[in-house]
């Protein structure tokens, strides 16, 4: 019993710290721009904070905003914790809404013959692991800020004429929402695709940790 409340609260944290973390630097970087404006009106901090990030966007977007961006990055890049955090952060906040995003191919994979996975393709090509015909597919889990990474067979992958967002909110809240929700609450089963005969070693040789 101790352990398993011990585990709600460890999990309560991986929920909340992120959530708390955007709000506390977002707070504390307004709170910040309210005490180096000398004019006390109430939300200029906000609406200023809101405008200097704009403002770098614009700027950053011409070519020689992009040069100074360039040299930033590799000004960064040459420490190697700084190199870590920083390209980890810039890959994943461009993953969802930068030039390059990732988490815009919704797709299903099919691991049996009537089961399949739902994610997102995020590399067509794996020339780095030498895979040639395998894609990289990202699982989200369902009410978890985690998920899964498989390289699959691109035979396996099923591409879903779904928003991504939607996808991302049907998987995250493990089928509650984002999807054929009913108008009383009820799920309302999708259209399955046609089933697919799979390999059963090219099954076992590619299932997920946990999995097996």
């Amino acid at each position: 019993m101790a352990n398993r409340i011990l585990s709600y609260f460890w999990r309560g944290c991986l929920v909340l710290a992120p959530v708390v973390g955007t709000l506390y630097i977002g707070w504390l970087l307004i709170s910040t721009v309210d005490r180096l404006i000398p004019i006390g009106i109430p939300g200029l901090g906000l609406v200023v904070t809101v405008g200097i990030v704009t403002l770098v966007g614009f700027l950053t977007s011409n070519v020689v905003g992009k040069a100074v961006v360039r040299s930033m990055e590799n000004a960064l890049t040459r420490v190697p914790l700084l190199k870590l955090l920083y390209t980890s952060i810039r890959d994943l906040i461009n993953a969802f809404v930068g030039d390059k995003k990732r988490f815009d191919r919704p797709v299903a994979v099919a691991f049996t013959e009537s089961a399949r996975a739902l994610g997102f393709v995020t590399r067509e090509t794996l020339h780095g692991l030498h895979l040639p015909g395998h894609v990289a597919v990202y699982f989200p889990q369902s009410y978890n800020f985690a998920g899964n990474l498989l390289i699959v067979p691109k035979e396996l992958v099923e591409p879903l004429d779904v928003h991504p967002t939607d996808m991302m909110a049907f998987i995250v809240s493990g089928g509650v929402s984002g999807l054929g929700i009913g108008s009383h609450g009820e799920s309302m089963p999708p259209s399955m695709p046609p089933d697919r005969p799979t390999d059963q070693k090219t099954l076992i040789g590619h299932q997920g940790p946990g999995e097996r």
